[in-house]
């Protein structure tokens, strides 16, 4: 699964690496928790669109906003299937821009958590899905989960699951909102290609959301 990842990118590099006409100025946080609003990229009128989402999908559905905490994650091998995301798989799919995330190693100790980011340094996107629902009164949330798929490589010694973080070549193919059929969106999650990403042990003090602190990422 991807329960916590780390954003801590410009403006400016937002602009550069995703191709987007206007990104706000943003604040670095490491340590980014379900249920927060989170950047993400959508296919606009005519170019793509920064917009900020609740991490922890609602369906238009739904009775109530306590359905999100189900959704913070969609598995990519049932995503056209599950009543939850089908929908948005065909119409509403999204970029989620991050500089890392982080995973957790059962240890005799305890459980490991570990910073797991790209060898470049550059930021790099998950695949998700956006809704929107509307509650009683006045009450909108435009809402969001990220895709995750069976872990390879160095991240399968740490968990059996990792999210998928798209190529940038595929993507104009996730966001065509004229694509729809699952044969051609499906072999676009796959794993992260091995050698492309690097690992290392951090504090546990991730391990609480109210710790947002840079020394999140150091490595221990």
């Amino acid at each position: 699964m991807c329960g916590r990842f780390y954003l801590d990118v410009t403006a400016e590099d937002m602009l550069e690496y995703f191709g987007l006409p206007f990104v706000p100025q943003l604040s670095p946080h490491y340590n980014i928790a379900p249920s927060q609003q989170i950047a993400a990229i959508i296919s606009g009128e005519n170019n793509r669109e920064f917009v900020w989402l609740r991490w922890g999908l609602i369906p238009a559905w739904a009775k109530d906003k306590k359905f999100a905490y189900r959704t913070i994650n969609a598995r990519a091998e049932t995503i056209e299937t599950k009543p939850s995301f089908r929908a948005a798989f065909k119409y509403r799919r999204c970029l989620i821009p991050a500089s890392g995330f982080f995973e957790w190693k059962s240890t005799g100790q305890g459980k490991q958590p570990y910073c797991i980011t790209s060898k470049s340094g550059q930021p790099f996107a998950f695949a998700g899905l956006y809704e929107h629902w509307e509650g009683s009164g006045d009450e909108k949330i435009d809402s969001c989960t990220i895709i995750v798929t069976e872990a390879k490589g160095e991240i399968a010694a740490i968990h059996d699951r990792m999210p998928v973080i798209l190529s940038p070549d595929n993507y104009d193919a996730w966001l065509d909102k004229d694509t729809r059929e699952p044969a051609i969106l499906k072999p676009l999650l796959l794993p992260h290609e091995a050698g492309e990403i690097t690992l290392y042990p951090v504090s546990r003090s991730v391990n609480s959301p109210k710790n947002i602190s840079p020394d999140n990422i150091k490595p221990i």
